[in-house]
């Protein structure tokens, strides 16, 4: 129960629990093509729609560098975690030059329950002739696109000139 802790005792404050445990899933768009003739298939009559078979999660769902050096290369990963119960292609859509993004990743399908990992890269740089006084703040979504939907995910950060 969540009323109680470990030892017990009644709780003092609210449980919150993560988005992808509530059943929400945030900064997705869904796909208007979700039949995919190339995808695997499931014949299953007590699955009913394609939309329940491929899903995936992004651990962390959100990336912030915090304050970087100009001239520098950052570099993080992302979990990308099929939790659906087949497997799923997806695609990076790489980021503008101008960001300093760039999304390094092993392309194929994903089988159910595996996952693959993505890895940020940033180069911190200022645009020219732009002073903003010491920090120039980056925040741009990377887009993934799957078979269903298209999940953002959000990078930040903040560069030192």
């Amino acid at each position: 129960s969540l009323s109680v802790d470990v030892t017990g005792q009644t709780r003092k404050e609210k449980v919150i629990l993560p988005l992808y445990l509530q059943g929400k899933k945030p900064n997705t768009i869904p796909n208007k093509k979700i039949e995919d003739p190339a995808s695997g298939k499931v014949s299953t009559s007590s699955i009913a729609t394609r939309q329940d078979l491929t899903n995936f999660h992004l651990i962390p769902p959100e990336v912030t560098f915090g304050v970087l050096k100009e001239g520098c290369i950052y570099a993080t990963t992302v979990i990308m975690k099929n939790v659906g119960v087949n497997f799923s292609r997806f695609r990076v859509k790489q980021p503008p030059l101008h960001t300093g993004l760039r999304v390094m990743y092993t392309p194929g399908p994903v089988a159910a329950g595996l996952q693959v990992e993505l890895e940020i890269e940033i180069f911190a740089m200022l645009l020219e002739g732009k002073d903003t006084g010491g920090l120039e703040e980056v925040s741009h979504d990377i887009e993934i696109v799957t078979e269903t939907e298209t999940l953002l995910l959000p990078v930040k950060a903040n560069i030192l000139c």
